[in-house]
């Protein structure tokens, strides 16, 4: 072997042994999970809908929060005021035919405690996603959307737990004290 591409490859491999060093060394390091700030969640959500599901699967797999049936039951409680998926047309060709739509998903929600103090105001997470559509491969057109809006659907999941992490839970009001019962002399 030539001592040049020797001495080539051994840089290279010092330069790529040495880039995770000096990635930690400047604190750089992967997002993690992060906890949420409450004990247990209700969703009010249709507990068989896809959205439900992926979203009971990420606080899960985030570990320390526990989803309750019941909304009496939840230290906080997930209240969505709409999901809405959408699909506008963009763009026609000159036959007047479809040639480009937008996939757009809503979702608006809000965290209210447990004696129903709003924790965090009406959110809103928007999502949108352009198709561009051809008459002639409609099957192939139709899995590519349904992919799109799964691929949204993940998204906004993401997203939403973010958020949720990110909730600054109110102080407790401190317990009042009771009296101490007077001692006879």
């Amino acid at each position: 072997m030539n001592p040049t591409r020797l001495a080539g490859r051994r840089r290279a491999l010092v330069l790529l042994g040495g880039a995770p060093l000096l990635l930690a060394g400047c604190g750089f390091k992967l997002r993690g999970q992060r906890p949420l700030p409450f004990e247990s969640i209700y969703l009010g959500m249709s507990a068989y809908s896809e959205l439900a599901a992926a979203i009971r699967r990420e606080i899960r797999a985030n570990g320390g929060t526990r989803i309750v049936d019941k909304p009496e039951d939840a230290q906080v409680r997930l209240e969505v005021q709409a999901d809405i998926k959408d699909k506008l047309i963009l763009a026609l060709n000159t036959q007047g035919r479809v040639r480009e739509y937008q996939l757009r998903q809503r979702f608006i929600f809000r965290l209210v405690s447990k004696s129903g103090q709003e924790i965090t105001p009406s959110n809103e997470i928007l999502l949108r996603r352009d198709l561009a559509f051809d008459d002639t491969q409609l099957l192939a057109k139709q899995q590519e959307e349904t992919l799109l809006y799964r691929d949204m659907q993940n998204d906004l999941v993401q997203q939403l737990m973010r958020r949720l992490a990110a909730t600054k839970m109110p102080e407790a009001p401190p317990a009042e004290a009771s009296p101490a019962p007077a001692s006879k002399p």
